[in-house]
């Protein structure tokens, strides 16, 4: 029987294995039909991995390629039927001694630092080169849960198809790195145009992170630059989520140190990390839960200036185009910034003979301003001494009034038609005599004292002193106070005088009139307790380029209509002499709100 049936069984094998041939050549056929016509490694790997897994019957396959200079790996890999692509530091990777092999291994042949598998309950595979010009550009790696399911004609078949997808990955990798590097190239160009030139290095930051955000679609980029001392501490923000994290950073002592960011100032080598949440030098910032982070050092040769960090929600959302734009924006950036250093270097020295220069006429300036501070406070005090002159003058008749009107009501019956008429004179005569009072206490010279006051009744005397002025002026008052404020130690007429001050300013601001509104409330800051009085206006507003300097001495916006640029310059010395701040913000056209913090 043995001797019957031996011929049909070598004829059986004999079709098996011309089938099985057969098979392999359609692969091949497919791979060069379908794979090849790919129009980006995506694409090509998709369609790759389908024809491997028909063919070798597991879908445990994962192809490795480097980038055009060996630093990053894209990896692609079958997860659940779906193709996943991260990229991931070659070095770091755990197959990086694979990547010196040039001879296709079993999984059993892989020395034992190499962490196989690469698919969980793997018991077989294989691991071939991609070699192109000598040189391996990747590894295609191809696992079972099968012992022994790949035979000698197997690897001969991955052998091929390796060496065919070599030289097809390496032309579309360079294709695609050069289309993607052109892109970014014309994207960088637009950054630069509004970068170069700049000297400030904070300004530099600001708009360099705001249009990264912007052409890159970054969700969130972050420059920081190295001060004089060699600390992060310059920083500007962009993406949808900077205001995010600006609110979280304000919470962070400077200068920035740690995390991936301060790795990259280190060490000065930039990273690719594709799960943040894997990497135990990540930093997490409150309300912001990066997926992925890049971040690259601008350097000028070994001097490390700052870095420049990017970040998303999503986990492996950056490529090797995106690191290598990045690389190219530090570069161009290192040059901004040491010119921008230079030309502050030389500024600083054209600074210094312009001081000098100045100095000279300042004292003589200074000379002029004296006289004219002396005669202007003698027209004060004069004025304030006739003032208080007038205030005694009204506050004798006031006293009359209130007292003989007092004594015709005690005289009058209670049924009187007339009495209501005296009760109202009664009433606005003591209201009268009020302000009277209150202007003399204001009015009146003394040593400055400090004690435990309540800022609600400052604001009361101050509104009772100006509510006729604003009447006049067609503005509405609005007071909200906190009735349960707590009492903040004062003197009373220095804080009566900043108030004055700043309902003058805003009366100022709205010569059409418009709304005015005091606000009082318990506010803590840098963890101390203390109350917050503000005065918001909506007028005319302050130029942003006067609100850095309206708190200097003798700078002023109405030089023509008699200011003296003292009065913002007075209060903000009482402020800061209480340990207290003082605040603008304003916008041309909407108003501005000035907001005076108290220590308790």
């Amino acid at each position: 029987m043995a001797t019957q049936i031996s011929p049909s069984v070598e004829t059986i094998i004999t079709f098996a294995e011309m089938a099985e041939h057969l098979r392999r050549l359609a692969m091949l056929n497919d791979f060069a039909l379908t794979v090849s016509s790919g129009r980006n490694l995506d694409q090509i790997a998709r369609r790759m991995f389908a024809l491997l897994s028909r063919a070798f019957r597991t879908e445990l396959i994962v192809l490795y390629l480097l980038s055009s200079d060996n630093r990053l790996l894209n990896e692609y890999r079958s997860d659940g039927g779906n193709l996943t692509s991260t990229v991931r530091v070659a070095d770091e990777h755990r197959i990086a001694p694979l990547l010196v092999s040039t001879q296709k291994m079993r999984l059993g042949e892989v020395q034992a630092d190499v962490n196989l598998p690469l698919y969980d309950r793997a018991l077989s595979g294989l691991y071939i080169p991609l070699r192109f010009r000598g040189q391996t550009i990747g590894i295609l790696c191809v696992e079972s849960l099968r012992s022994n399911a790949f035979n000698p004609y197997d690897e001969s078949l991955l052998v091929v198809v390796a060496s065919h997808l070599a030289s097809l990955a390496d032309y579309t990798r360079l294709r695609d790195e050069a289309e993607g590097r052109a892109r970014n190239l014309g994207l960088i160009h637009e950054v630069v145009q509004q970068v170069i030139g700049l000297t400030d290095p904070r300004q530099v930051a600001e708009i360099t992170a705001e249009l990264l955000a912007r052409y890159f679609a970054y969700e969130l980029a972050a420059v920081f630059i190295a001060d004089e001392n060699g600390n992060l501490t310059i920083g500007g923000f962009g993406g949808a989520s900077q205001n995010v994290v600006r609110r979280a950073m304000k919470s962070v002592e400077y200068p920035v140190i740690g995390g991936i960011t301060g790795h990259v100032f280190e060490t000065g080598n930039g990273v690719v990390v594709n799960d943040v949440l894997q990497d135990k030098r990540y930093y997490p910032i409150k309300g912001w839960q990066a997926g992925s982070e890049m971040c690259v050092a601008i350097r000028d040769g070994a001097k490390i200036l700052g870095i420049i960090d990017v970040e998303s929600s999503s986990r492996n959302a950056f490529t090797h185009n995106d690191f290598i734009a990045l690389e190219s924006l530090a570069g161009i950036l290192a040059t901004v910034l040491t010119s921008a250093d230079q030309y502050q270097r030389l500024q600083a020295t054209i600074n210094q003979l312009q001081e000098t220069e100045m100095e000279l006429n300042a004292r003589m300036q200074a000379q002029r301003l004296a006289e004219n501070r002396l005669v202007q406070a003698a027209k004060l005090a004069a004025v304030g001494e006739m003032a208080a002159g007038i205030a005694h003058e009204l506050n004798n008749p006031l006293t009359s009034v209130a007292g003989f009107a007092e004594l015709v009501m005690d005289a009058m019956p209670a049924e009187n038609e007339s009495r209501a008429d005296l009760e109202l004179v009664l009433q606005e005569a003591r209201r009268a005599r009020d302000v009277v009072r209150r202007l003399l206490d204001f009015a009146r010279q003394s040593e400055s004292t400090r004690a435990r006051a309540s800022l609600n009744e400052v604001v009361d005397d101050i509104v009772a002193l100006t509510r006729h002025l604003i009447a006049t002026n067609g503005v509405e008052l609005k007071l909200n106070v906190q009735a349960d404020l707590p009492w903040v130690t004062m003197d009373e007429n220095q804080i009566k005088q900043v108030l004055l001050n700043l309902v003058h300013n805003a009366l100022q601001a709205m010569p059409n009139g418009g709304e005015m509104e005091i606000k009082t409330v318990a506010l803590s800051r840098f963890s101390k307790d203390g109350v917050l009085f503000s005065v918001r206006d909506n007028g005319v507003g302050i130029p942003p380029e006067d609100q850095t300097r309206i708190f200097e001495p003798f700078y002023t916006t109405k030089g023509n209509k008699g200011g003296t640029g003292l009065g913002l310059s007075v209060t903000y010395g009482i402020v800061t002499d209480h340990g207290g701040q003082i605040e603008v913000a304003s916008h041309p056209g909407a108003g501005s709100i000035f907001s005076v913090w108290l220590p308790l």
